[in-house]
């Protein structure tokens, strides 16, 4: 298994780049307007685990942790934090640290601003949501910064909600891996969330978009009530439009920093639609061929 694939690389699996990582290289490989980069497979994840002899010590860290015994909060936290401390130490391999940076300047190289993204093969499955339990690093500038964002997101695999989350539904530690996705940031003047299907009244004929403005991390991380926009698949008109009071956005942080930051939304934009009608029914139509 190589240590990188193209983002639109149409033969990576789920074993090689993860949940999100196969979902993106087939909307990639379909022609969709996704943003380019590039995936870190499994293989480079399980490879920095051997070269720096962790795995039997990550195994060591949760070995008291079961199905029986996860409502112990401290013990998830003290596990997270011991294997976590086992991942910043942990020294990249050159073989891929290589392949990380020689995709990385075939993206742009230099500052490029990008989004560093876990990717686990337990995700995205039709009978469990492992949605959020693992990291994004977002307005990553620069070799040095990826590749440590990188190791972060494989850290990220052991949060204690992660750990937490498996163990009730008897994944073995032994069974997981992490791909990462590395893709160029778009700096989104608005935001969202699309579903194909309508998620609270289940019809399939709609639409249902969460939009706010800046990036998408305030909408995630809960920290606005976004717009929600139901549109019909059909002939992409607004069924119903519901327009938050939308008070903080999140922006990338200035050129000379690295991640994101929240501040207030303008006063003139709070209450203002995010999307034109226009806008909606693109989206939908982008929807649909999904």
């Amino acid at each position: 298994m190589p240590l990188v694939l193209a983002l639109d690389d149409a033969s990576a699996t789920l074993e090689e780049v993860g949940g999100k990582g196969a979902s993106l290289a087939r909307m990639a490989a379909a022609g969709l307007p996704v943003p380019p980069g590039f995936h870190i497979t499994t293989a480079a994840y399980r490879r920095f685990v051997t070269e720096n002899g962790l795995q039997e010590q990550i195994l060591a860290a949760v070995s008291g942790i079961s199905a029986v015994t996860v409502d112990r909060p401290a013990a998830l936290e003290e596990a997270s934090r011991q294997i976590g401390r086992l991942f910043e130490n942990g020294v990249m391999p050159d073989a891929i640290a290589g392949a990380i940076r020689q995709a990385y300047a075939e993206l742009g190289g230099g500052e490029l601003p990008v989004a560093v993204r876990s990717s686990a093969t337990a995700e995205d499955l039709p009978e469990m949501s492992f949605a959020g339990q693992q990291e994004t690093y977002l307005n990553m500038r620069g070799e040095a910064m990826v590749l440590e964002a990188v190791k972060r997101c494989w850290a990220s695999l052991w949060t204690a909600r992660a750990i937490d989350y498996r163990a009730r539904h008897g994944i073995a530690p032994q069974d997981v891996s992490l791909a990462v996705v590395v893709q160029q940031l778009v700096t989104a003047e608005a935001a969202g969330i699309l579903f194909t299907a309508n998620p609270l009244t289940g019809a399939r004929d709609q639409v249902m978009i969460n939009a706010a403005w800046g990036l998408g991390e305030a909408i995630v991380g809960g920290q606005v009530t976004p717009d929600t926009v139901i549109v019909d698949k059909a002939n992409g008109t607004i069924i119903e439009q519901n327009i938050s009071e939308k008070d903080v956005m999140t922006v990338m942080t200035g050129r000379t920093g690295e991640g994101t930051h929240e501040e207030p939304v303008p006063a003139d934009q709070r209450t203002r639609a995010v999307l034109s009608p226009a806008q909606a029914a693109e989206l939908a139509r982008i929807g649909v061929q999904i």
